[in-house]
């Protein structure tokens, strides 16, 4: 498969990834969002997929104003999900824009202050970075009345030639962009290019397909049957939350022996959501259940730290000290 931009590992943080037509790729950190729109008409509708990190936010906004024009605001915000690095440029933009937010029903609770997300697993991934994760922020937030649920029949608003696809399983109201006139795919976090919760690879190394952030992926069934979903649609090119976009014939069969193969190359061994994963409920009664289970399970974590502890220091006072006396 051969990318559709700059090869992993180069620097795109200042730099536009024109990879798709009317389609361009912004790097912030880990994470990207996307511009969707035809540039330089200056009057032609665009929307921003995703929001990115905090610190991108003046970044965003230099750049809509080079490609759209300084005076023209998007015509919507859609998000793939609302996990921090993908809404955390949101108020400073929505101070300059004011447009409405669109996303799944079954996310809305988490971008309207209704619920927070289940706390992050830090025991899953393959290095020692996916502790991180452990202090990374599961709080939702609240856009009041910006926030609107995606319309049902699967349009996207402002942009006619893409429908949404739900794909759950990192979050309950995960949605997929697909735009079939040229087999377009914005993934969100369903698929990745890159491994936000390990060591990155090196910049030599192929781009190949991934699972989604596994800190925060809270449901691994759905996750599997959504890269199913999206390897049905056929995509030619694909645009992860994470990583840089990839381009080929082969994409479909590669994504569909990623789905087929789920559980043994990207589904954890251990984890508290591998175990136990949380499902989603109707929007309107889930935030009471979901805050029930980011105490539940934060307290769990807490309370396997806390047994840990007891185990080690019960057996070093039964062994290690006989051990330093002998």
């Amino acid at each position: 498969m051969a990318t559709a931009g700059p090869r992993h590992g180069q620097d795109v943080r200042h730099d536009i990834d024109e990879f798709a037509d009317g389609l361009a790729r912004l790097q912030i950190g880990l994470v990207n969002l996307f511009f969707v729109g035809t540039p330089g008409t200056g009057t032609t509708p665009w929307v921003l997929v995703d929001a990115g990190l905090p610190s991108g936010a003046a970044q965003v906004l230099t750049v809509a104003a080079q490609r759209f024009g300084r005076d023209r605001r998007p015509t919507a915000i859609v998000l793939t999900h609302g996990h921090f690095d993908h809404v955390g440029a949101l108020e400073p933009l929505l101070r300059v824009w004011d447009v409405p937010v669109y996303a799944h029903p079954l996310e809305l609770p988490f971008v309207t202050g209704e619920a927070d997300y289940p706390p992050p697993d830090p025991t899953v991934g393959d290095s020692a970075i996916a502790r991180w994760w452990s202090v990374a922020p599961e709080r939702g937030i609240n856009l009041g009345e910006r926030a609107r649920a995606l319309p049902a029949g699967g349009g996207v608003p402002g942009l006619p030639d893409w429908h949404w696809v739900h794909t759950p399983g990192h979050t309950p109201g995960h949605v997929s962009l697909f735009r079939a006139a040229d087999r377009v795919l914005i993934t969100g976090d369903v698929v990745t290019t890159t491994r936000p919760e390990g060591l990155p690879r090196s910049s030599s190394a192929p781009l190949e397909l991934g699972g989604p952030p596994a800190a925060f992926t809270s449901d691994w069934d759905q996750a599997r049957r959504s890269v199913a979903t999206i390897a049905s649609l056929q995509p030619v090119v694909v645009a992860p939350g994470h990583g840089a976009p990839l381009r080929g014939s082969e994409l479909p069969g590669a994504l569909a022996a990623l789905a087929r193969d789920f559980d043994y190359r990207i589904r954890p061994r251990r984890g508290r959501y591998v175990a136990e994963p949380v499902v989603a409920n109707d929007a309107s009664t889930g935030a009471e259940t979901r805050a029930q289970w980011s105490t539940g399970v934060r307290w769990g974590m807490l309370s396997g730290v806390a047994a840990a502890a007891f185990a080690g220091t019960w057996l070093y006072r039964r062994f290690g000290r006989r051990a330093e006396n002998d």
